[in-house]
């Protein structure tokens, strides 16, 4: 039987060491895999695909990505073998979209989109495993909200870059400029993947950053009442989830901003992404579940703004969408590394985000549609009853949690 009073190996110092080198291995990954996905939905349009093969592609893509996570966690929890898993996946999705310099297609430009989300999957429970075991040393909010900070600056560095390069890089065609782009990712790729071997002789059993501490209620399927709720209201907010290729396509479709400019967007995204998982962080190590209502509020206004509105309005919605991403991204699995137990937390994980991935593929499948058919007030309204329905669930899980405590 595993001992639950075993002493903690590594110190709280060793804990904001280990939070701060794999948030430079994320900083490196999203230089390589937002700067691609920031560019995806224009370069696709050269290569000849519709909205709606798009937003099915993207949508398909996220939800083979998120559905082998159930797999993978469960594996990471029986093994223990978390840095196998982690190291695998970074080579697998960190390779992918650079490769797409490669196609002349967008089929099997596509192909390589779910090789980037499978990759991201292989790692992903096991990755927010161990960040969860060092965040409990410093708060799971600030842990969280720490490590999606450093990871944004990667996501708005690669994005900018890759504008600048539209702007001033080789002057052939449009597909060549993208290509060089893409090429340029596999050197944020070797650094990610170089820094994280290092990670793992440096930290090679970082589940002993956990502090001992009250096992949680177990409810259905091992898990409590309050990850359920948790993960069925993510669910409806992912399913009204506008993805940023998308995002991008209507961009370039209106002429509201010129094609170079459009990665400029997805990058001030992510500054914004950056700032709020710090803020949110420290809110919901105060206030707990209260804080994450600003998820959900602010997802509910997004798509309006960025479908509907003058470019004023699309400022301010490409900003909110931001602050969504951001909570989202690191202080929702905050909240489920607080409610599930060390041992089943890689399963936990992975069922989160299997019924997340699944609802945003059915989402954008129907956005895609309705995009295709009807244009963007259709898109708007399904999005918005979506993510409405996702407020009054996520309200619901605060208030049982207030119920329990009293």
């Amino acid at each position: 039987m595993k001992d639950k009073t075993r002493v903690v190996s590594y110190s709280r110092a060793a804990a904001m060491g280990f939070l701060v080198l794999t948030g430079v291995v994320s900083l490196f990954a999203d230089m390589n895999y937002e700067g691609g996905r920031s560019v995806v939905g224009q370069y696709l349009k050269i290569l000849g695909t519709s909205a709606f093969a798009l937003g099915f592609a993207a949508g398909l893509g996220e939800f083979v990505g998120y559905a082998v996570r159930l797999v993978s966690g469960t594996l990471a929890d029986r093994t223990r073998r978390y840095w196998w898993f982690i190291i695998a996946g970074y080579v697998v999705q960190l390779c992918s979209l650079p490769a797409m310099a490669f196609v002349s297609g967008w089929e099997l430009a596509v192909a390589f989109l779910f090789f980037e989300r499978l990759g991201k999957a292989i790692r992903k429970p096991a990755h927010d495993a161990l960040i969860s075991f060092a965040a409990k040393q410093t708060g799971s909010g600030f842990g969280f909200g720490l490590h999606e900070a450093m990871d944004q600056i990667g996501a708005f560095v690669g994005p900018a870059l890759f504008s600048l390069l539209l702007f001033v890089g080789p002057r052939g065609s449009d597909i060549e400029a993208y290509r060089s782009g893409l090429l340029l990712l596999f050197i944020p790729a070797g650094m990610a993947i170089t820094l994280t071997v290092i990670a793992r002789f440096r930290f090679p059993h970082p589940e002993r950053f956990e502090i001992p501490s009250k096992t949680p209620t177990v409810g259905f399927a091992g898990f409590p009442a309050s990850f359920w709720l948790i993960t069925a209201a993510a669910s409806l907010l992912a399913m009204g989830i506008t993805d940023f290729p998308l995002i991008g396509l209507h961009l370039s479709r209106t002429g509201a901003f010129p094609e170079q400019a459009i990665p400029l967007l997805y990058a001030g995204a992510m500054a914004v992404d950056a700032a709020a998982a710090v803020a949110v962080g420290a809110l919901y190590d105060r206030f707990g579940l209260r804080a994450l209502l600003t998820l959900f509020v602010a997802e509910v206004l997004t798509a309006p703004l960025v479908f509907l509105a003058p470019v004023p309005g699309i400022l301010a919605g490409m900003a909110l969408w931001g602050v969504s991403v951001g909570t989202q991204e690191s202080i929702l699995k905050a909240a489920i590394g607080d409610r599930v137990g060390e041992d089943r937390r890689a399963r936990a994980f992975g069922v989160f985000h299997t019924a997340f991935g699944a609802a945003w593929f059915a989402g954008s499948a129907i956005i895609g549609l309705l995009y295709d058919a009807w244009g963007a007030v259709p898109l708007v309204a399904f999005s918005v009853v979506a993510q409405t329905a996702a407020v009054a669930v996520f309200a619901w899980a605060i208030r049982g949690e207030r119920r329990a405590a009293s």
